[in-house]
């Protein structure tokens, strides 16, 4: 059982998936059931194996798949710069108190990699900061969303519609040693983000007023990344427009379901980077937000609440030709 065949069936150019790729995430009460083929949706299956339906009962939240280009940038942002940006208790009043959200490496995850342990770790990626290293975001990528056993995760996701585990599966496990979990780690962490469009004046307004209204209090416009051993990565301004902190962004964006320590109207803050080239991929239509629901920015904007209605109906009082500013600078990161 998996979703799809290959990392570009959901991510083509490297960047974010269409719609029809979203994947189905589910639990309860942050239990990722296991044993009821948790804590995700496998909808596709080799031929004679029936594929995962939903069990009842359990809190389902649609995940896009995110741009994947950049994640070594993300990787070597200091974890003190990431902090820097907490406000955990709304010191300052300004309404946005952003957290950091610490969770347990995957047992299999080296002590000396990013986002390795021993003990809880600052979560970089994923939808919800759910995820500390790039060695388990890939390695669970081959296992959940593909399939694929590997030394890191040797068993078959259980298929309880099918019978058990790796009913109808003949290869035996691991199906890819951990060489190429590696290698296919090194190739996105070296995945540069695109570059952002040549200014003009219009997307300067809008930068202005993004600024202004308080966009960029959470989608941080650059942080830099930490000295080290690969030049591309080393001390670098890193454009991402996210403080990568986790968000309260109101009942409009809500999946109501628990993931690690973010409560179900949790989110990190979505990286901008790569809107420019993203339609080139599917076929002009960009879907926005967590769950792809809207391709219209303007009605993405909209749904934004939480710690974010402020900045929101700071753009909602704007004039119409300043709305389209501000929506022409984002679609140009």
């Amino acid at each position: 059982i998996f979703n799809q065949g290959a990392c570009a069936g959901c991510h083509p150019g490297d960047g974010r998936g269409p719609v029809e790729t979203a994947l189905t995430r589910f639990s309860i009460g942050g239990d990722p059931v296991l044993p009821l083929g948790g804590p995700q949706l496998q909808d596709a299956a080799i031929p004679g194996v029936a594929p995962e339906t939903l069990p009842a009962g359990v809190e389902v939240s649609r995940r896009l798949p995110p741009p994947v280009f950049g994640v070594g940038l993300i990787e070597n942002i200091p974890v003190a710069t990431i902090l820097s940006r907490e406000d955990v208790n709304d010191d300052d009043a300004d309404g946005i108190s952003g957290r950091a959200h610490w969770v347990t490496p995957a047992d299999f995850v080296p002590a000396h990699e990013i986002g390795g342990g021993p003990g809880p770790q600052l979560g970089r990626f994923s939808r919800k900061a759910q995820v500390s290293s790039l060695i388990q975001q890939v390695t669970e990528a081959y296992h959940q969303d593909m399939g694929i056993t590997s030394d890191f995760l040797p068993v078959e996701n259980p298929n309880p519609q099918a019978g058990g585990f790796a009913a109808g599966d003949v290869v035996a496990d691991p199906e890819i040693p951990a060489s190429i979990v590696l290698e296919t780690v090194v190739y996105v962490r070296l995945l540069a983000p695109p570059e952002t469009a040549v200014s003009t004046p219009l997307i300067e307004e809008g930068r202005a007023l993004f600024n202004q209204i308080g966009c960029a209090d959470c989608h941080t416009p650059v942080m830099q990344t930490a000295a080290g051993p690969i030049p591309a990565l080393s001390e670098v301004d890193v454009h991402l427009y996210s403080d990568l902190l986790l968000h309260d962004m109101g009942p409009d964006l809500a999946d109501g379901r628990t993931d690690g320590d973010a409560s179900g109207s949790e989110w990190r803050t979505a990286p901008l980077w790569g809107m420019r080239i993203a339609g080139d991929f599917l076929a002009g239509e960009v879907p926005l937000l967590h769950d792809g629901r809207t391709t219209d920015l303007h009605e993405a904007i909209v749904f934004h609440g939480g710690e974010a209605a402020a900045s929101r109906d700071g753009y909602l009082a704007l004039t119409s030709e300043q709305e389209a500013a501000v929506r022409e600078f984002v679609r140009t990161r």
